[in-house]
C-alpha cells in the first residue's frame, strides 16, 4: 500500500515507519519538524534498508496538503501529527486546539477530496480522563483533564460523527497508553527538546548525568507508594500495533476503536527501580507538587485488540528501560545532522 504518516519524523512516527517500510509499504511522511528532526527519517531507511519519501510541511497548510495528495496515490493515512505534552497544554491551550484539531480537520478534508477513505488516527488514554475504574476498556466513560486530552477526545467525536455520515470509510482510533523505550538498535529514540515533559526520557537525562535529579510530581496520590500509575508500552509494540491495525482494517468500512498498552500499571517508583538496574547506577530524585492535569492511576484492558488484530505487546520494562538507556548513550544530543 502507499501510505502518508503524519507527524513521521517524531518519535512513534519513525518507529512506525520503521515497520511499514519492513512490511513492503511505500512510505510518504509530511512532517513540520517542529518537534522532529528530518535525520531521524535517515535512520529509518537505514533500518529498514528501504527509502521513503519526506515533504516538509504543516497539515495545517491546505496547498501543501492538495500538492501531497495530487502528486501520490495514497490508500491510506496514518496520522500522528499533533502537539503532545499534557502539561504544556495547560499553559498554551489554544495552540494544542489550533494545531491538533484543526490539522485533522484540513487532512479529513483532503483525504475526501481525493478519494482516500482509510485513516488510522494516533488518539490518547488521556480520552479516559481521571477513571473511576481501572483497566479501561473502549467503552469506559471519556473525559479529559487537561487541552491535550480534549484536544484527542474532539478529534475522535469529529471522526465518529463524520463516519456516521461516511459509512464506506475505514476509520481507526488507537488509543495508547504511554510510549517508552527505542530500537533495539539504538538508531531512533525519542528526542525531546529541551527539558524532557515525559517520565523516562527525563530519567535517562539524570543517569547520563544532563540533568541533576529526576523531581517526581506528588508522592500522595492513591496509590501503593503515592505516584502516579501508567501502562508504559514499548514503542516498537506501539508501532507493530498501528501495522497490524492498518493490515487489518484498511479494506473493512467502519469505525474500529482499540486501546494499546500492556494492561500493567507501573508507579513512578517502580520506573525509577527498573532504570537503575537498566543503567546499573544510582539515580537521584526530589519529590515535587502535583502537576495540573495530572491523574492517579490507568492502564489499559487491550482484549480487544488482541482478538481483533492479533497482536499484544511482547516487549518487557526491562527491555524497555535498556532500549531507551542505549538509545541514551549512543545519542547522547539526541539525533545530530
Amino acid at each position: 500500500m502507499n501510505i502518508l504518516v503524519t507527524g513521521g519524523a517524531g518519535y512513534i512516527g519513525s518507529h512506525t515507519c520503521v515497520e511499514l517500510l519492513a512490511a513492503e509499504h511505500n512510505v510518504v511522511v509530511i512532517d513540520n519538524l517542529s518537534n522532529s528532526k528530518k535525520c531521524a527519517l535517515d535512520r529509518v531507511s537505514a533500518l529498514a534498508e528501504r527509502n521513503l519519501s519526506f515533504v516538509e510541511g504543516d497539515i495545517r497548510n491546505r496547498e501543501t496538503l492538495n500538492r501531497l495528495f495530487a502528486m501520490n496515490n495514497f490508500d491510506a493515512v496514518i496520522h500522528f501529527a499533533g502537539l503532545k505534552a499534557v502539561g504544556e497544554s495547560t499553559e498554551i491551550p489554544l495552540e494544542y486546539y489550533d494545531n491538533n484539531v484543526g490539522g485533522t480537520l484540513t487532512l479529513i478534508k483532503c483525504m475526501q477530496k481525493y478519494g482516500v477513505k482509510t485513516l488510522v488516527f494516533s488518539s490518547s488514554c488521556t480520552v479516559y480522563g481521571d477513571p473511576q475504574t481501572v483497566p479501561v476498556v473502549e467503552d469506559s466513560p471519556r473525559s479529559a483533564t487537561n487541552p491535550y486530552g480534549w484536544s484527542k477526545l474532539m478529534i475522535e467525536r469529529i471522526l465518529e460523527d463524520f463516519h456516521s455520515a461516511n459509512s464506506d470509510w475505514s476509520v481507526t482510533l488507537l488509543r495508547y497508553f504511554n510510549p517508552v523505550g527505542a530500537h533495539v538498535s539504538g538508531q531512533i529514540g525519542e528526542d525531546p527538546r529541551g527539558i524532557p515533559n515525559n517520565l523516562v526520557p527525563y530519567i535517562a537525562q539524570v543517569a547520563a548525568g544532563k540533568l541533576e535529579s529526576l523531581r517526581i510530581f506528588g508522592n500522595d496520590y492513591p496509590t501503593p507508594d503515592g505516584t502516579g500509575i501508567r501502562d508504559y508500552i514499548h514503542v516498537v509494540d506501539l508501532a507493530e500495533g498501528h501495522l497490524a491495525a492498518l493490515q487489518t482494517h484498511s479494506e473493512q468500512p467502519g469505525l474500529h476503536t482499540f486501546n494499546l498498552g500492556t494492561g500493567r500499571g507501573i508507579s513512578v517508583l517502580e520506573m525509577h527501580a527498573a532504570f537503575e538496574k537498566a543503567c546499573g547506577k544510582s539515580i537521584p530524585f526530589q519529590f515535587a507538587d502535583r502537576r495540573p492535569g495530572d491523574i492517579a492511576a490507568t492502564y489499559a484492558d487491550c482484549s480487544k485488540a488482541t482478538k481483533a488484530l492479533n497482536w499484544v505487546a511482547k516487549r518487557t520494562l526491562l527491555e524497555m528501560t535498556a532500549d531507551t538507556w542505549r538509545w541514551q548513550q549512543q545519542n547522547p544530543d539526541g539525533y545530530t545532522d
